[in-house]
């Protein structure tokens, strides 16, 4: 301290940053499909393009920035994020925005890949949780931003500076980065064969996920991707078990709390995705709740993971890690299974308290859940931890949101399928918590 506390000033702008930009674009998209003259289909695109490219680099970035450190990828990432948003305005086409997503893509995976193990190094281990429940607030309060300001944007200016919104936190962030930590470098050439190969792995699976799930016509296509993807994927841990700095971290995973941690982390960001996206179609469409409704009805989620995140970080340091996921889980699967049983005409108080359960249940299991996974590896090794975490979020909410278009385009979405669905893998991560305090 003071260096630490202007460390966190910098960190929060950063993560602000690329969640809002990552989230804020959703609004814009009818406008955008009108002016550029494509189809609903074909503008999803803008947002699902951003999140392939961002999780295929962030495993290789991660590996990258042992090399050339961490506060400088850091920061070169927000450097051209800053680029592509300015270029942003250049737009004139659906096709040079693409390429500026792509752009913003790229800047974001170079930062989000090394934050976390730049975390790790700002605070003390005996504080790292609640580290991580404040970043869990920075997260949420965010996600609870980005569809305000997109709305007000669209609503008053030009839908480009929608692109921009975010960047005034990335100026903030890199005029307090001189106070980031800034480990030696790890000596050694970059793995550049390793990294795009794992690049185009989780590209594939993720790729072919999304064009299983979102076009029928494209449904073989996908499943061909899947099945190439898995098998690149057995081949390079092969590949990498022989490395002593793998860019496909094979050397964490095989640790027992680590592996279960992620195989957890992924299990539960794909059943709160799940809900998240069901939550506007069930209200809407199958409760009869107005647009404006809706928001408001989703409300109670991020006000609770507001409060409980950053306790659930601080419990963390003091309470076995894995016993707070026992709980966060059990009372995600009671969240679930009360809402999925529902009165046809519930009031606004019952839905409330419900999605207020759930959300209390993913907060108490989040944070710790995380902390296992930073904290569980070597010092030298925080960055490929961070870059696992990022992975296993973005893998567990892309795989959230095409289970749930499967299920409404099978004419399931808007029953109770969906939630015991997600329940199911909250279940997964129970079990994951359960093994990982007998295995610790």
């Amino acid at each position: 301290m003071p260096r630490r506390a202007v460390a966190i000033a910098a960190i929060s702008f950063g993560t602000a940053l690329f969640v809002i930009d990552g989230a804020i674009a959703n609004v814009a998209l009818p406008t955008i499909a009108r002016d550029t003259g494509v189809s609903a289909g074909a503008v999803v695109a803008v947002v699902t393009l951003y999140q392939l490219v961002l999780v295929m680099g962030l495993l290789p970035f991660a590996n990258l920035g042992d090399r050339l450190g961490h506060r400088r990828l850091y920061q070169l990432g927000q450097v051209i994020f800053l680029v592509a948003s300015a270029a942003s305005l250049l737009v004139t086409g659906f096709a040079s925005l693409l390429a500026v997503r792509v752009g913003q893509a790229l800047g974001a995976g170079m930062a989000l890949s090394v934050s976390a193990g730049m975390l790790r190094s700002i605070y003390p281990a005996k504080s790292l949780g609640s580290g991580l429940g404040i970043n869990s607030v920075t997260v949420a309060s965010a996600n609870a931003l980005a569809p305000t300001l997109g709305g007000f944007i669209v609503g008053h200016a030009d839908w480009r500076w929608v692109f921009c919104a975010a960047a005034p936190f990335a100026i903030l962030s890199i005029l307090l980065g001189r106070s980031l930590p800034e480990p030696k470098p790890v000596p050694g050439h970059f793995d550049w064969q390793g990294g795009i190969w794992s690049a185009l792995t989780i590209g594939a699976i993720i790729g072919g996920i999304e064009l299983a799930a979102h076009s029928a016509e494209l449904r073989i296509p996908g499943a061909a991707m899947i099945v190439g993807g898995i098998v690149s994927a057995i081949l390079l841990v092969r590949r990498e078990r022989a490395r002593a700095r793998p860019v496909l971290p094979v050397d964490l995973i095989g640790r027992p709390v680590i592996g279960l941690s992620v195989l957890g982390a992924i299990s539960g960001f794909l059943a709160s995705a799940s809900l998240i996206v069901l939550l506007p179609f069930r209200f809407e469409q199958g409760m009869g709740y107005s647009p404006e409704e809706v928001g408001l009805l989703i409300l109670p989620v991020p006000l609770t993971l507001l409060v409980v995140a950053p306790l659930a970080g601080w419990l963390s340091d003091r309470i076995a890690p894995s016993l707070l996921g026992i709980a966060g889980c059990t009372l995600a699967i009671i969240g679930f299974t009360l809402i999925a049983t529902m009165p046809a005409e519930p009031g606004w108080w019952h839905i409330a308290w419900r999605l207020s359960l759930t959300a209390c249940g993913f907060g108490l299991f989040f944070a710790p859940n995380s902390r296992l996974i930073i904290g569980g590896a070597p010092r030298d090794r925080a960055a490929a931890a961070g870059g696992l975490l990022s992975t296993s979020r973005l893998l567990g909410q892309t795989l959230g949101a095409s289970v749930v278009g499967v299920m409404l385009a099978m004419g399931l979405g808007l029953g109770p399928v969906p939630l015991i669905v997600a329940a199911c893998f909250s279940a997964i991560a129970l079990v994951c918590s359960a093994l990982r305090l007998k295995a610790s």
